[in-house]
């Protein structure tokens, strides 16, 4: 499988334009969510504003999602398919955006609780967003891949954390999903590949009140729903490795 390795300014500065077009786009969505809106018209927002940027959404293009991002409530940890599901109070809901732009993709993902929220959500989606710090914090080339695992799996083991174990970060540049390939965001004595000067990537980690795996659930082939069920949350930023540290090309206005 083809990596990118960044090689020019130009294609650092595709990279974070596209990659700030799904980063707004996921702002602007999550001002819009409110109790009683549907999956499908949050979505709508977030498919105008790709438009409006000259971006198409990367799901479609590639696998011909039903709809422009994923948007995956309580029970759903991942890919969950846009429709007539009504967001309602004390919900956590996960927006995934991924976008094509001259030839770049981007991807970034966040959580978001519908206030008012539990406690134990409020502390799972800050502890979220921390556990995919962690993992950004070992960003560096040279380094080895399975730090990113390693340190977000203490990260989740110390306060009390599972990791879904089978949905990884991936390569991403310009393709969706590209080498490197199953990147772990828990700990993997497998994994010996080092970090090169300009590969890009994503860290999400999925952290978890319980999950271990991610599985199909009966109502199509798309979203997918934590075993054992458990509140799941996941925060996604696209990288660069740099000698300097982490590069991070998603951050929203």
């Amino acid at each position: 499988m083809i990596a990118l390795v960044i090689s020019s300014e130009e294609e650092l500065e595709k990279l974070k334009h596209i990659g700030k077009i799904c980063a707004n786009a996921i702002q602007v969505m999550a001002k819009a969510m409110e109790p009683g809106i549907t999956t499908r018209e949050l979505d709508l927002i977030g498919r105008q504003y790709l438009d409006a940027h000259g971006a198409r959404s990367a799901p479609e293009v590639c696998y011909e999602f039903p709809g422009a991002t994923c948007i995956s409530v309580n029970e759903e940890v991942a890919h969950g398919v846009p429709g007539g599901r009504v967001i309602a109070a004390g919900d956590l809901v996960n927006i995934d955006v991924s976008a094509l732009k001259d030839g770049y993709f981007g991807d970034t993902g966040a959580s978001f609780g519908v206030a008012p929220v539990a406690q134990k959500t409020v502390r799972l989606l800050r502890d979220g967003k921390r556990a995919m710090t962690a993992g950004i914090s070992q960003v560096k080339s040279g380094a080895r891949y399975a730090a990113i695992g390693d340190t977000i799996g203490k990260f989740a083991k110390k306060n009390g954390y599972t990791l879904i174990r089978n949905l990884a970060s991936h390569g991403i540049g310009q393709s969706l999903h590209e080498y490197p390939e199953e990147i772990a965001t828990w700990p993997d004595r497998r994994e010996k590949r080092l970090m090169k000067e300009g590969q890009v990537f994503t860290i999400e980690p999925f952290l978890s009140l319980g999950g271990e795996y991610a599985e199909d659930g009966e109502d199509g082939p798309w979203t997918l729903y934590s075993e054992p069920q458990a509140l799941t949350v996941q925060f996604e930023h696209t990288v660069v490795a740099s000698r300097n540290g982490p590069i991070i090309l998603t951050l929203p206005d």
